[in-house]
């Protein structure tokens, strides 16, 4: 099978190649999945898991990326609750090869049916923004009607999403980002909008909930802003600054069917847009991966027509 396949953990994404590489096979509890769109992270080439497994040891040369859509080809031994031929998408296990390919190994567990109404590349945009945002705000932040939330990049892939469904939840939304993502931030559903570059963020007052997606100095300056009893989320890694008399919670997304089948919905009735940017070949992956200029919306790769 054809795939993006990567050596180097020093040149990032420069140092993507398309190869031939064996096809996967469906273990115990997996699936083998015809990969019809992929999503990547750029940051993930950053994580030890791209470049090592479950133990420690070097799995160079690896296949990148965790997000995808594409159809059942094949169960493993004792897989249950999938069928082949069944249109699925899901978010791959972090240290194992992931979807740049025509072909991926998937717990079954980590894959959720994907409605025939919803495209492919719609889906594989899906797994990592949208269970980031519901984690961050169902699970850990806990978000109830009337709250108010502070959402970080609210235009972004992760904060786009938390923006939307914060609104839908009852909460009121306050969006960050820099001038230009006002508009955008304003259209996915924030009551107000900061611009980090030119507005002094202790302006906002207290919430009961930051989503923090930067880290650094804004993170530090958000803890300042959570209300008593309130709570930070952050995906930016160990908070270096905690709320006074609140929580402050960091977390890496797990893979779950059943927020997956939440999202999924959303998407199918209107009430929850991703936002695609660049789609590609899998044989232009490398250069989409490498763009010359910045790019807005998520990168996916069309892996079939």
């Amino acid at each position: 099978m054809k795939a993006i396949v990567v050596a180097d953990q020093t040149v990032g994404t420069a140092g993507m190649t398309l190869e031939e590489r064996p096809d996967p096979e469906a273990a115990g509890n997996d699936v083998l999945v015809e990969v019809h769109a992929s999503g990547f992270t750029p940051g993930e080439l950053t994580w030890p898991s791209a470049w090592v497994d479950r133990l420690g040891r070097d799995r160079t040369p690896s296949i990148p990326g965790h997000e995808l859509a594409g159809v059942v080809s094949a169960l493993g031994y004792g897989t249950a609750g999938l069928s082949v031929g069944q249109r699925v998408f899901g978010l791959t296990d972090w240290t194992r090869d992931g979807t740049l390919a025509e072909y991926a190994a998937v717990e079954a567990r980590n894959l959720a049916p994907l409605p025939g109404d919803v495209d492919f590349t719609v889906g594989a945009s899906l797994p990592i923004s949208g269970l980031t945002a519901w984690q961050g705000l169902f699970v850990h932040g806990q978000v109830q009607p009337g709250q108010s939330v502070l959402v970080h990049g609210a235009a972004g892939g992760v904060g786009s999403m938390v923006t939307q469904l914060a609104r839908e939840a009852g909460a009121y939304v306050i969006g960050t980002g820099r001038a230009a993502d006002r508009q955008a931030a304003l259209d996915f559903g924030a009551q107000e909008f900061v611009d980090l570059d030119n507005d002094a963020l202790k302006e906002v007052g207290g919430v009961d909930l930051v989503f923090d997606v930067i880290g650094g100095d804004i993170g530090k300056a958000s803890a300042g802003l959570v209300r008593a009893g309130g709570t930070l989320v952050t995906i930016a890694g160990p908070p270096e600054a905690r709320p006074a008399e609140g929580r402050a919670i960091d977390f890496v997304v797990e893979a779950d069917r059943a927020q997956l089948g939440e999202i999924v919905q959303r998407v199918r009735d209107g009430r929850l847009r991703t936002t695609i940017g660049t789609v590609a070949t899998l044989d232009d992956a490398v250069a989409a991966f490498n763009p010359t200029e910045r790019t807005k919306g998520k990168t996916i790769i069309r892996v079939r027509p």
